[in-house]
């Protein structure tokens, strides 16, 4: 009876190793974690001071100069500088710690920069901190800060420099007059010693009850589209400071949350935001005929419905670059913003997707000559992407349809994550008997698929486009 047992035991685990395998296998072979985007260069050092939750890393900026490029990282304890000129041989410049610098299970997480002529302007949203500003001009030698005190602003969440006018906005936290709702200074006398000109709390009446605490601003040629969290969003004329015109508000609109980010495209016509808040989309709308704002489409990575959440998102050109948190870097193209399209992506993050937490893509930054793509992931460090879409749109067309499907395998529900497509997409799914044991239409570029009621086995996923251009990809469903 013994030995019985024991083949019988034998030959279950033989059985339960063999479906293990098939579907690590079908994992590694079928699954994809990104699309158009290859990783280039990655820095990751376990050395630096973690918070409770073992996040090191938050903002990221870039810098060029004399043909070199410049990564520019946020750490808990302070701003990494790194010449990613060539992603073979990237050198660590410089280093500039923090004013504050928190330790472990406590203190920075929110770091942020903007650039001005050859200047690095650096503020932290914690602690008795302070305005630091680097000179980059002798770089790659070094970045000596020129600036650091806390006489105007201690704290501050976000700063973001018009350059067509020189006034850098500095967006919460707390400056000598007590805690900033708006903070504009001007840095055109001279960039090392920024000049306050406005405090919106207190040199304008009407502010704090109408629009108040912003969480980040974006500004171009004094027109101020303000993120202003649960309030909503509003654009603002400042250019007859310190009179301040409203233009436009939308304080209610579909997914609202916490407005937490926004850029403007180009042509000035629309604006996309997003909302720091768990399973919100990202709203493009138009705002080509102030007062009149109107919502164009919402967009998502449609990783996880319920959890995704977008963080800061970046326009360049036609393509709209996203920082969304446990799902990595998103790139939609919105050449038509009637029928915006994902262009690439890809996951940065190997934790679970959780409420409340907000672990996973904190920055992008996609304005480097060469085209190199800088992202930061909290845990994860910097990442530095060479991308195969055209970075400005209108160039080129795919010369194929590509679309990715996961998780893979998987026991539920399948996303289809596709590229740019001409007219209807269907799809179909095929067994390893060649017969169709489903089909259905796709989105414009992404659709959940419940697959549950298919039998345990390898399937084929195709797709169609209305010219009958056809791509096939496998998946296992467990």
């Amino acid at each position: 009876m013994l030995n019985v047992n024991k083949n019988l035991f034998k030959k279950y685990n033989m059985r339960y190793l063999s479906i293990l395998t098939f579907l690590l296998i079908g994992f590694n072979t079928f699954s994809q974690t990104s699309l158009n985007m290859s990783l280039a260069y990655q820095w990751n050092d376990t050395n630096v001071v973690p918070s409770s939750s073992d996040n090191r890393y938050n903002e990221v900026w870039g810098y060029a100069s004399n043909g070199r490029e410049y990564a520019i990282v946020g750490s808990r304890g302070g701003t990494h500088i790194f010449d990613i000129t060539d992603v073979n041989n990237v050198d660590t410049v410089y280093y500039i710690p923090g004013k504050f610098q928190g330790s472990l299970g406590g203190g920075t997480i929110h770091r942020d920069y903007d650039t001005y002529k050859d200047y690095l302007y650096i503020v932290c949203d914690e602690g008795a901190s302070s305005l630091q500003i680097a000179d980059l001009s002798l770089l790659p030698d070094s970045a000596p800060l020129v600036y650091d005190a806390d006489s105007m602003i201690i704290r501050s969440h976000n700063v973001f420099v018009d350059t067509a006018s020189g006034y850098l906005y500095s967006c919460g936290g707390e400056n000598g007059l007590g805690v900033n709702e708006l903070a504009i200074y001007d840095l055109t006398i001279d960039p090392k010693v920024p000049e306050l000109i406005v405090n919106c709390k207190f040199d304008i009446p009407s502010w704090t009850g109408s629009v108040g605490y912003l969480h980040d601003i974006y500004v171009k040629n004094d027109t101020a589209y303000c993120n202003a969290g649960n309030n909503g969003l509003f654009i603002m004329d400042f250019s007859n400071l310190p009179a301040v015109t409203q233009l436009g508000s939308l304080t209610s609109y579909v997914d609202k949350g916490y407005n937490h980010s926004g850029w403007l495209h180009e042509s000035g016509d629309y604006y996309a935001f997003a909302d720091e808040t768990h399973a919100m989309k990202i709203k493009v709308i138009d705002v080509s005929a102030l007062p009149n704002i109107n919502v164009i489409d919402t967009i998502s990575s449609n990783v996880v419905d319920s959890v995704s959440i977008a963080h800061n998102l970046i326009f360049n050109g036609d393509n709209l670059f996203v920082s969304y948190y446990f799902d990595g870097v998103y790139v939609f193209n919105t050449a038509d913003p009637n029928n915006i399209s994902l262009a690439g992506f890809y996951d940065t993050s190997t934790r679970p997707h959780i409420k409340p937490k907000y672990d996973g893509c904190w920055g992008v930054y996609p304005f480097l000559p060469s085209g190199k793509i800088l992202a930061t992931d909290r845990a994860e460090g910097l990442f530095v992407f060479d991308v195969s879409f055209p970075l400005t749109i209108a160039d080129e067309e795919p010369s194929e349809l590509a679309f990715v499907l996961y998780p893979n395998p998987t026991a539920s529900n399948i996303t289809v994550t596709t590229t740019q497509f001409k007219g209807e997409l269907t799809y179909s799914i095929i067994n390893l008997n060649g017969k169709k044991v489903q089909t259905g239409k796709l989105s414009k570029f992404q659709s959940s698929i419940n697959v549950a009621n298919l039998a345990s086995g390898v399937y084929s996923f195709s797709i169609t486009e209305a010219n009958g251009n056809r791509s096939v990809k496998k998946f296992v469903k467990y």
